[in-house]
């Protein structure tokens, strides 16, 4: 059976609902296509509904009108939260929801909510509760994540421009950055990403990363500040011990808004697989991303002024939290072949070979 297209855009909604993706790095990639959403209805109210930790993405942007927080670990916690959240919800009277993130949870949610038209991907058993739902273009598997979220929009009738990421930052946390670079006299700010939510499949050995950060003090003069949570304090602090007085370590010490203003502010950037590394990406510093178990075709660093390095083996990638083997994908990566693509960006930042 034929049936005609859909047009979101023919139903000129007032009220629209995203909800975003649960992760900072996936949340960042959403972020051409919540530009999208705004240009094709520029005179729409658009609420983003996040969970606490993802919230800052879109705290500045331009695109959004208002963040409703998903608190997912407290008034909204299990079934009588859900039901909670869903009146909530009703109570707005969104016109239509688009679901970028993939969850059944998601879908069933905005049905809860009764909202009348619920976009999203049919996947994860979700396609019930989907008015309408979407097929995932078997082409976009090969693609970077980015245009993931795009094809859904462009399948839902919408015009898609860049595909460019986008992060804007609150006056509060740009002047913060600034603050901190300034206290540093002119050095080279280095930033510095040695965690991972997803698992320590994902990381370089914090012994590397120190090794690093001498080097690049050594030859630049340069000051390495680490980020990080409050669970990557060991990490951190095996990285600070290196040099103590040209490291910073930020472990649990910024608002994710602060993180993604002081590292727009670094002049280079040195990450694991991440969602920082996707921050780096979206502001546009110059970064080197280090992939082992992940695959940096789908879900690499989105922007020209990023290099990854990587070792091409016969496992990889193996989309693991934890290495069973031997772990080669990031013992293989040496000190020199990180430094080599940093000496080139700080090279072009400076006119010069040094500091």
């Amino acid at each position: 059976m034929n049936h005609m297209p859909f047009s979101l855009p023919a139903l000129e909604p007032k009220r629209i609902l995203v909800r975003s993706t649960n992760w900072i790095g996936d949340a960042i990639m959403t972020t051409p296509a919540v530009r999208s959403i705004r240009e094709n209805f520029p005179d729409a109210h658009i609420t983003m509904l996040a969970y606490p930790w993802v919230a800052d993405v879109f705290r500045a942007s331009p695109h959004v009108d208002e963040i409703r927080i998903y608190d997912k670990e407290g008034r909204h916690k299990g079934l009588a939260g859900l039901r909670r959240l869903a009146a909530e919800l009703r109570d707005q009277r969104f016109d239509c929801a688009i679901l970028l993130q993939n969850a059944f949870k998601a879908a069933f949610l905005v049905w809860l909510a009764g909202i009348p038209i619920r976009a999203g991907y049919r996947r994860d058993g979700r396609s019930l509760f989907l008015k309408p739902g979407i097929r995932i273009r078997p082409e976009v598997r090969r693609m970077h994540q980015v245009h993931y979220y795009q094809y859904l929009l462009q399948d839902l009738g919408l015009c898609c421009g860049s595909d460019e990421l986008f992060l804007a930052h609150r006056p509060e946390d740009s002047a913060w950055a600034r603050g901190f670079k300034d206290g540093l006299a002119g050095k080279k700010l280095v930033g510095i990403n040695p965690g991972a939510a997803f698992g320590p499949a994902k990381c370089w050995p914090a012994e590397r990363y120190g090794e690093l950060c001498v080097r690049l003090h050594a030859e630049y003069g340069a000051h390495a500040v680490v980020f990080g949570t409050k669970a990557d304090s060991a990490t951190i602090d095996a990285i600070v011990a290196h040099g103590p007085d040209f490291i910073t370590g930020l472990a649990g010490k910024t608002s994710l808004g602060q993180a993604m203003a002081l590292i727009g502010a670094c002049d280079v950037f040195v990450t694991n697989d991440s969602g920082l590394m996707h921050v780096g990406a979206a502001v546009k510093t110059p970064l080197v991303a280090i992939f082992g178990s992940t695959d940096d075709i789908a879900t690499g660093p989105y922007s020209p002024a990023a290099v990854v390095v990587k070792k091409e083996l016969e496992c990889q990638p193996c989309l693991k939290r934890e290495c069973n083997g031997d772990f080669r994908c990031m013992l293989d990566v040496e000190v020199a072949d990180v430094l080599r693509p940093l000496a080139d960006m700080l090279s072009r930042a400076t006119g010069s070979t040094g500091s």
